[in-house]
């Protein structure tokens, strides 16, 4: 049932360009990476995000069961409510993205919230809160970490336009599933090491760290 819509026919051609309109078309038919470093920006915001996404997909599971003694059904539900909220999120912010207007303000405010919370979640852990509180803290530090992953696919496709996107698309998952495969080991070893609270307070510096590195603002090719 999958269909390719119409391609979009190109540029016309004119006899005598001017200096603007050549400039004008120029950048939608050339690779969107040439130039501004927009699409490279979100990149690297995806990366920086999916980071405690990965953490907390792989190991929330094993947190509560070896960290705070819960049987594996009691876990797995909880893993689950995550995983269903999580995707109810992601539909939610690109409703928010489509009423305000802009993918990168949206994105923004992943990256701070999933910041604040797993710092939350880090503090409660380092200092023992109550297990309900923690375990709280982790759901809806899992639905944060994954609700800008369609505002950011978005925003790539919107920006390097019909005859570039399945290429910028291909990279951006490329980015973060090679990021993902990676530090998964590293979060394993280091959790071995220090517990869960350091990786906790980790994963809210790698999303801290992407609130500056989003753009400041949406943009289009023309």
């Amino acid at each position: 049932v999958v269909t390719d819509p119409p391609a979009p026919p190109p540029s016309p051609l004119r006899s005598r360009p001017t200096a603007t309109s050549a400039a004008d078309d120029a950048p939608a038919e050339g690779s969107p990476y040439r130039g501004a470093r927009h699409l490279q920006r979100i990149h690297g915001v995806s990366v920086l995000l999916v980071l405690p996404q990965g953490m907390l997909q792989a190991f929330l599971l094993a947190w509560l069961v070896l960290g705070h003694g819960w049987s594996a059904v009691s876990a797995g539900v909880v893993v689950t409510v995550s995983q269903i909220l999580g995707a109810a999120a992601r539909i939610v912010m690109g409703a928010v993205s489509d009423r305000v207007g802009s993918r990168m303000r949206p994105i923004r405010g992943v990256a701070i919230s999933a910041a604040g919370g797993l710092a939350a979640l880090a503090a409660a852990e380092a200092l023992g809160a109550p297990g309900a509180v923690a375990v709280t803290l982790a759901v809806v530090a899992t639905v944060l970490s994954v609700s800008d992953n369609g505002l950011a696919f978005t925003a790539v496709a919107e920006y390097a336009g019909p005859r570039w996107s399945g290429r910028a698309l291909g990279v951006q998952n490329t980015a973060q599933f090679v990021a993902m495969s990676l530090a998964t080991p590293l979060v394993a070893a280091a959790i071995e090491r220090v517990g869960y609270w350091p990786v906790f307070a980790g994963a809210a510096v790698a999303a801290a760290a992407a609130i500056p590195l989003v753009p400041a603002e949406d943009r289009r090719r023309t």
